[in-house]
């Protein structure tokens, strides 16, 4: 029997919904109105894409949204410049500087300048401590999506073995910390599963990922898992997003992982959704803070 498919865009027009109807009661009770602040350099076509789309999505919540667009020649201090500015702005709770950044730009200290509280992505190292210490203030956006998948669609995370394909700042690390450690009243969204994290340069990589129950791809490479790294059963969620002949690719090969997972998220229509929802609840949060 075929896997069954998660459907991250059916998810996100749920948790959108419910996001909306929270932001109105914030409001309505005499909060401030979540505001995210969008910086965009350069005119790299994908982040153009991609922030339009975070825009459109807080206007539909009810969120108060700004893109900043700065030139591919801007330098770094002026976008430190308009980094500080949006750091002391009340309207804006939350600031997004889009990357890849310019090669005249550093991504760690453009990072650093963003204000923790303001840092919806949770990129900032005192936020990316606060989630390792098990007290986070906001969760990454994509990890956080990652889980809320297989939260809502009832799969179990609790004791089970988890092998996460990857260890970028972005994804891989901060996801393996969410589902490893143990719930608690300041973190109940964490995993209490048994975590394994492996690259390309894994020895035997195939052996290790049968034997995971759940296997999250974020290697950045199209459809390199294919159907014998997967447990029979075991659910399956797609975190890459490949550019092959104008087509969005997964780094699952959907055509043999199918007839094997249990559940497996799909690309396009899967993770991304869900990411720029999580983003939503994390600028929502920071208002509320």
């Amino acid at each position: 029997m075929p896997a069954q498919r998660i459907d991250g865009q059916a998810l996100s027009k749920t948790m959108r919904a419910e996001i909306a109807d929270a932001v109105a009661r914030h409001v309505a009770a005499g909060g401030r109105r979540p505001g995210l602040a969008a910086v965009l350099v350069g005119g790299n076509p994908a982040s153009e894409v991609y922030v339009r789309n975070k825009r459109k999505a807080c206007e539909d919540a009810g969120m108060a949204s700004w893109l900043h667009r700065l030139p591919g020649s801007a330098s770094q201090q002026e976008l430190l410049d308009l980094v500080d500015q949006l750091n002391r702005d009340p309207a804006v709770t939350g600031i997004l500087v889009q990357l890849p950044l310019p090669k005249q730009m550093d991504e760690s200290t453009v990072i650093r300048a963003v204000t923790p509280l303001k840092d919806v992505d949770c990129f900032h190292p005192e936020n990316v401590g606060l989630l390792t210490a098990g007290h986070p203030r906001f969760l990454p956006c994509t990890p956080f999506g990652v889980q809320q998948m297989l939260t809502r669609t009832g799969i179990a995370t609790a004791g089970k073995r988890v092998v996460i394909i990857g260890r970028s700042n972005i994804v891989g690390k901060p996801l393996a910390i969410m589902l490893m450690q143990k719930p608690s009243k300041a973190f109940p969204e964490a995993g209490d599963a048994t975590v394994t994290v492996v690259h390309r340069g894994t020895t035997d990589l195939p052996s290790v990922t049968r034997q995971a129950d759940i296997v999250i791809a974020a290697v950045g490479v199209a459809r390199f898992v294919k159907g014998d790294m997967v447990k029979a059963g075991a659910a399956v969620i797609d975190v890459g997003i490949n550019s092959v002949d104008g087509k969005l690719i997964g780094d699952v090969d959907e055509a043999s992982a199918l007839p094997v997972a249990g559940w497996l998220s799909p690309v396009p229509k899967g993770v991304g959704p869900m990411t720029i929802t999580m983003l939503l609840h994390n600028t929502l949060r920071a208002a509320m803070m």
